[in-house]
């Protein structure tokens, strides 16, 4: 068999996870061909250090791949995804998988601009991904790594097997501020916390409702309604700067959370913020029918260390975002295997072979971006319950 050849467009942060993920795809040749991004000092250093090539164009890199995976900002997703669908490639799009970026004056500020025409405008731009993908006969896979995560994948084993209904879903993601340059500008990550974390336990509450319906009643439970609130913590003018939060975010949100009604009359509430200290805080709770599951992403507790001196472990990764190494800590032993990512490039190399939907696919894709731009159509109208459009 003939090695699937993925070509990779951004040379930063989610493009090294991505990379990673490949090497540890197993049953399917996977090659890795090359990387171009808009700027040739990051690609040409991302390919020296990856032993691939650096393409000064996306077509080029189009030329030499068969699927395209998407790692750049999220203002260019559709663009990037369309076009190489055109070109007759299968397309993985990173979280996330699209949005409202903007309508490219200086005087844009997402925190001031109509949510609803945000929202219209987000479910386009979806539709027009998913019709590319459907009118070029090629695979989208939705590279949302919580879905595959071995917690996730173990709760969907339960709930499914056991035939149960989950009632109530709880999730989180929190952390001290983003990694990336990008974010704070609504006109780059098209949101705040919601889109950035938020969109990490929704999509895994989405999944798992689906995968819910489907074993008891053949079809996915999908969410119908939405009431959110969003906050600016770090710019009221009450917040008092300790120097630990990342706060320079120019016109989005630095917490959120969202309430979600299903076809079923059951319910999720996702919490998002930028507010915690100590390292990422991933989890999310099924309380069930018939069962209880608490799913811990990070931190967890499978290795404990102490450090009495911080420069001590200056080469050693201990795990995302914590504020310091000195002390009682929790390595993650293998952090990108408990969030789910070789997993999730398994499943999705998987599918391109064998022509099959992945299980984190487009029309999930859909519904998370629907019910995020739903839960900013509800903030404005602080709280209000709002239906979300099919």
């Amino acid at each position: 068999m003939k090695p699937l050849r993925v070509g990779i467009v951004g040379a930063r942060f989610a493009a090294r996870f991505h990379w990673n993920g490949y090497q540890k795809v197993y049953g399917t040749p996977v090659e890795v061909t090359g990387v171009t991004s808009a700027s040739s000092e990051s690609r040409k250093a991302f390919a020296h250090e990856h032993g691939m090539r650096a393409f000064d164009s996306f077509e080029a890199l189009c030329d030499a791949a068969d699927v395209i995976d998407i790692c750049a900002p999220g203002s260019l997703h559709e663009t990037l995804a369309v076009a190489a669908l055109r070109r007759g490639k299968h397309v993985i799009v990173e979280k996330p998988f699209t949005g409202y970026y903007g309508p490219g004056t200086d005087d844009f500020r997402g925190n001031r601009f109509s949510k609803e025409i945000m929202r219209q405008e987000a479910l386009a731009s979806c539709d027009r991904i998913l019709t590319a993908a459907r009118e070029s006969k090629r695979i989208i896979c939705y590279a949302e790594n919580w879905v595959y995560a071995p917690a996730i994948q173990k709760e969907r084993e339960i709930l499914t097997k056991s035939r149960g209904q989950a009632l109530w879903i709880i999730g989180d993601e929190s952390h001290s501020g983003s990694h990336s340059p990008y974010y704070g500008q609504w006109k780059f990550s098209g949101g705040g916390s919601l889109v950035g974390k938020g969109c990490h336990p929704l999509t895994a509450a989405l999944s798992l409702k689906r995968s819910e319906g489907e074993a008891r009643m053949g079809k996915p439970i999908r969410p119908v309604t939405v009431s959110a609130r969003t906050h600016e913590i770090t710019r009221n003018k009450n917040f008092q700067d300790e120097g630990f939060l990342r706060k320079d975010y120019d016109d989005v949100e630095d917490y959120s959370q969202v309430h979600v009604t299903f076809q079923d009359g059951t319910v999720a509430d996702i919490f998002a913020s930028e507010l915690v200290l100590g390292g990422v805080h991933n989890w999310l709770e099924v309380f069930a029918n018939n069962h209880r599951t608490r799913c811990n992403l990070n931190p967890v507790d499978a290795l404990e260390t102490y450090n009495p001196r911080e420069e001590l472990f200056k080469d050693v990764y201990v795990v995302e975002k914590i504020g310091t190494k000195q002390g009682w800590s929790r390595p993650a032993a293998d952090e990108d295997w408990q969030h789910g990512y070789p997993q999730e490039f398994q499943d999705f190399m998987e599918s391109v072979r064998d022509g099959r939907e992945p299980l984190s696919n487009g029309e999930l894709a859909r519904d998370t971006i629907a019910v995020l731009y739903t839960a900013y159509v509800s903030a404005e109208k602080r709280g209000t319950e709002v239906e979300i459009p099919h």
